[in-house]
């Protein structure tokens, strides 16, 4: 009896210590899954995974254990776009709305609606600032107004979250506010130069989310849209986080695949050869390390792979290598394979192009398994610089230069630096249009 009274005296406190993660996402019939994951500063460990109903809700149960922090729900593929953060404390029930159109929204957890009011107050009060100043007007009492409106917003949300999960996060978005007048000039200066001044970059939550990153990258791009103003920010950026090396980790691999992704190749490298490969062989990580040195040796910008290779001139057998191989001219070098269907759809027109442009050589760089198919093949393309690896697919070329599909394009400067990788023929008309 003593013990089944105990059991009942427990029972309420198990179950009140369970929280859960409520969802309703519209419209219903485009989802059909909810992912939970909870995130670290070094990985983003698998929690949960729930099916949709069809109207759309879903709920997941958090473990009485479960960590306080920021987890991150993914409700679509490809992953990486198609996922959101919510704030746990531990101590309450989160119900969340999220649409396609409208986006995110929380109808429980005051966390995560504090943090919703919160941004929602300052982003218009920079539109506030950001039409000011865009649209030149020139009555200093209404922008002064305006600054203090976001000096008092700033202060009063950092007073009300005071030893919550979501103070950090609160305290290192404050910006630059003048206590007077100032033009547009002065104005951008300054926000650049205190940019950093709020930042907890040790903050290991902060460390757990997308925020500094999504602020660092914010800070970056929002200089001139040239190569050496995005370097000088980027030097900027490892100044300013000099004391904190995992941070700078993180930040320098998401601005790398940024301007990656933004074909900025040279900023990249940039980013790459200076900071983020030393910083990533210091810590061992061997993955991101093969990553970079993959990416680097074809990246716009670098200096071909050398390679020896044979081909015919006057039907005689010439020895030579990339580097010692038309050294005056611009090349067009070309993976391909005379079994590849698509080579022999997009060699013929590549031939077409480049018979408008003599002052270029292409050398077509055969993967093969047999030189009789090589040999028929190659008849159709007079001009070209011919030569061939028996080895195919497990040739040291394939290995060196990444190459995953054929055909494959690299457009090499006298001096074998890689200036261009289209795509496809089409690509290559456009570049030489150019």
């Amino acid at each position: 009896m003593k013990k089944l009274v105990l059991l009942i005296l427990l029972l309420p406190f198990t179950m009140v210590s369970q929280n859960s993660i409520q969802g309703t996402f519209t419209p219903a019939e485009s989802f059909n899954f909810a992912l939970l994951y909870h995130v670290t500063p070094t990985s983003t460990n698998f929690v949960k995974q729930v099916k949709t109903k069809t109207d759309g809700t879903w709920s997941i149960s958090l473990d009485a254990d479960a960590e306080k922090g920021i987890y991150k729900i993914v409700y679509a593929v490809p992953v990486e776009a198609n996922n959101f953060n919510v704030f746990y404390n531990g101590k309450e029930d989160i119900l969340l709305v999220f649409d396609l159109d409208t986006g995110l929204s929380f109808t429980a957890s005051e966390e995560n609606k504090i943090w919703e009011t919160y941004t929602d107050s300052i982003s218009k009060l920079n539109s506030l600032i950001s039409n000011y100043y865009s649209k030149g007007k020139t009555d200093k009492s209404e922008i002064k107004a305006v600054f203090e409106t976001l000096r008092a917003a700033q202060n009063n949300f950092e007073k009300m979250t005071s030893g919550k999960l979501i103070a950090p996060f609160v305290k290192s978005n404050r910006t630059y506010i003048p206590e007077a007048y100032e033009d547009i000039k002065t104005y951008s200066l300054n926000l650049k130069k205190h940019f950093f001044d709020y930042m907890e970059f040790g903050n290991p939550l902060l460390q757990n989310s997308d925020f500094i990153n999504d602020r660092i990258i914010a800070y970056v791009f929002v200089m001139p849209a040239e190569t050496h103003y995005y370097k000088q920010a980027i030097d900027e950026v490892i100044k300013a986080t000099a004391n904190h090396d995992k941070t700078q980790l993180s930040i320098l691999q998401k601005l790398w695949e940024s301007m990656i992704t933004n074909k900025l190749p040279e900023v990249a490298i940039y980013i790459s050869d200076t900071y983020l490969l030393p910083l990533a062989k210091t810590y061992n990580n061997t993955y991101l390390v093969k990553i970079i040195e993959n990416y680097n040796k074809t990246a716009i910008g670098k200096k071909a792979i050398n390679f020896d290779f044979t081909y015919l001139k006057n039907d005689k057998i010439v020895k030579t290598s990339l580097y010692n191989f038309n050294t005056n001219k611009q090349t067009v070098l070309i993976f391909w394979s005379s079994t590849c269907s698509h080579c022999l759809k997009e060699l013929p027109k590549v031939k077409t192009i480049m018979d408008r442009h003599p002052e270029v050589t292409v050398l077509a760089y055969g993967l093969e398994s047999d030189i009789s198919s090589w040999e028929e093949a190659t008849k159709n393309y007079k001009g070209f610089t011919q030569t061939y690896d028996l080895r195919g697919w497990n040739s040291q070329a394939v290995k060196e230069y990444g190459i995953s599909v054929t055909p494959t394009f690299f457009v090499l400067d006298a001096d074998k630096t890689i200036i261009a990788k289209p795509g496809e023929a089409e690509d290559l008309y456009e570049i030489f249009k150019k």
